[in-house]
């Protein structure tokens, strides 16, 4: 990556998770990334291809995480442990802001646009890792119990970002482990 792609894309992440994707114009990303428009145009043709550059950038490091909680952890419990703890981290971070996929699909809620699509792939690899992580635990359903993962953390997110963050990550965390506690895959009798 070039330094001047690199500034821009730092920028261009400060700027639109701190105030929203679309309350920040090009001219703002440029200025703080102290390059020229032709030099942003020339990496980023669009706004929106800048959009899912930080999308992208986003998935990569939670990705980058996720593979780091497989890695140090043998025990398939301890992983999604790991992985929920990433989830509070961020909560517990300077800046925090929510999620910044939810907060660009309620920007961007057309199914079509790149932005939204964007998020929806990101979501879609969130959701089927769970499923892997809770399959590898071998007495869970594993679907039904990354779909709860994946709502907790939705909720913790929003949550986190509008309230005293020490609470909703200890809630967080207690909801993670009764799901590692619960082990039947009978249906409960409201779902049938």
């Amino acid at each position: 990556m070039s330094e001047a792609r690199a500034r821009l894309l730092n920028a261009a992440t400060e700027l639109f998770y701190a105030d929203g994707l679309h309350a920040v114009g090009v001219d703002r990303v440029i200025a703080r990334a102290q390059v020229t428009r032709a030099t942003l145009y020339r990496h980023f043709p669009s706004k929106d291809d800048l959009l899912v550059a930080y999308l992208s950038r986003a998935d990569e490091a939670i990705r980058a995480r996720t593979e780091q909680a497989r890695a140090q952890d043998s025990d398939p419990d301890d992983v999604v442990r790991a992985v929920g703890r990433a989830v509070t981290d961020d909560i517990r971070g300077p800046g925090f802001r929510g999620c910044a996929f939810l907060n660009a699909a309620a920007e961007y809620p057309d199914p079509a646009h790149p932005v939204h699509q964007a998020v929806q792939a990101h979501r879609q690899w969130y959701l089927a890792t769970m499923v892997e992580l809770f399959t590898g635990i071998g007495k869970i359903d594993p679907a039904p119990a990354a779909r709860h993962f994946v709502m907790l953390r939705d909720g913790a997110m929003a949550a986190g970002c509008l309230t005293d963050p020490q609470p909703v990550c200890e809630t967080f965390t207690r909801g993670v482990e009764g799901l590692l506690t619960f082990r039947s895959r009978a249906e409960p009798d409201f779902l049938t």
